[in-house]
């Protein structure tokens, strides 16, 4: 069974190719300022194929504000378990255009990958459902229910609500997920696990208002520097997360070598790595925190002022198992402890 299904699949990877480009060229951008409907082409596009591999009741999914979500289902053979499949048709803005080597939403194959925004964040998870369905010919031996969501990469605003109205169409004995990554190439890998997201805004100011910094600078500090000293209290001298509390745990069980992880990530030459442990302990098993953007002057308006006031998104990637609302509350109570010479500190969630 498993050489002919492989066949199958060989045969059938050319048309999925094809599939697998035109979806890509459409820019479904979920994000707010972009068009919307190209969100709805992509999900129309998907139902349509979705329904042309056997799935029955295709449908959109909607829910007031949200982007669609394309539904549909096979029953299962007497006996045998459901599964919920599930990917996401929306993909992130692209970006300046200048930093790609070829255009955003036109797949252009290169060797033995293709490049395009969205190919492998998450389109290839919806061909890869396909591929499975078109190779059972329609007919798997489990009961089949799709889920392919419109708004991950926004956050899955509208996921709740489309779980609390939609709750027993979508009920299944598992949940495959099609967003996770290989651990190599040609390595098929099942992803158990993944650390979750907790965030928090804090914002410093110690300072009613600007003031010259010749008749205030070194008596009265300045929001930034007061800030940007805050922030470095979120790690210790070897990188490791100095935020008491949150759950840590060493994973042993496969890892990579720093080698392949700057080659992954493109980092710069001789850029150390933060924290202790093996490589996938720390960025499976133990927490992260990153500090995603500050709101400040820029460069080309900074004049001579202290700046009163300043703001940066903190980001929080936490440990399987640990609980993202105890976390984020160990994170403002840190936040609100090492803030430096009496300056006011807010933490919004």
């Amino acid at each position: 069974m498993h050489g002919d299904l492989k066949s199958r699949v060989d045969r059938l990877m050319p048309s999925l190719l094809d599939d697998f480009a035109e979806l890509v060229r459409i820019p479904s951008i979920s994000a707010a300022g972009f068009d919307a409907s190209q969100v709805r082409r992509s999900a129309e596009f998907t139902a349509d194929r979705f329904a042309a591999a056997g799935l029955k009741k295709v449908t959109l999914l909607e829910t007031p504000g949200a982007h669609p979500a394309v539904f549909g289902e096979l029953a299962a053979p007497p006996g045998a378990p459901t599964l919920l499949l599930y990917a996401h048709h929306d993909v992130q803005p692209p970006g300046p255009a200048d930093e790609w080597d070829s255009p955003a939403f036109e797949p252009t194959r290169r060797g033995n990958r293709i490049y395009g925004r969205g190919t492998s964040d998450d389109k290839a998870g919806i061909i890869m459902h396909l591929g499975a369905l078109r190779a059972f010919d329609g007919r798997p031996p489990v009961g089949i229910k799709i889920l392919i969501e419109g708004e991950e990469e926004v956050g899955s605003t509208h996921l709740g609500e489309f779980l609390e109205t939609y709750e027993s169409l979508l009920a299944a004995e598992v949940i495959v997920i099609a967003d996770a990554g290989n651990w190599a190439t040609g390595v098929p890998t099942l992803t158990t696990s993944l650390r979750g997201l907790a965030e928090c805004v804090v914002e410093v100011r110690t300072l009613r208002h600007a003031v010259h910094s010749g008749g205030f600078g070194g008596a009265l500090p300045d929001a930034l520097t007061t800030l940007a000293r805050l922030l470095a209290t979120l790690h210790g001298p070897d990188g490791e997360v100095a935020v008491p509390g949150l759950v840590s745990s060493d994973d042993t069980m496969l890892d990579m070598n720093e080698t392949e992880l700057h080659s992954q990530a493109e980092s710069v030459a001789g850029l150390a790595l933060l924290g202790t442990g093996s490589v996938t302990s720390r960025i499976w098993t133990k927490p992260a925190i990153s500090i995603l953007a500050v709101d400040a002057p820029p460069i080309a308006e900074a004049i001579n002022q202290l700046v009163p006031v300043a703001r940066a998104k903190v980001s929080m990637r936490v440990s399987p198992g640990d609980d993202p609302v105890r976390a984020l509350r160990a994170l403002q109570h840190h936040l609100e402890k090492h803030v430096e010479w009496g300056a006011e500190v807010t933490v919004t969630p």
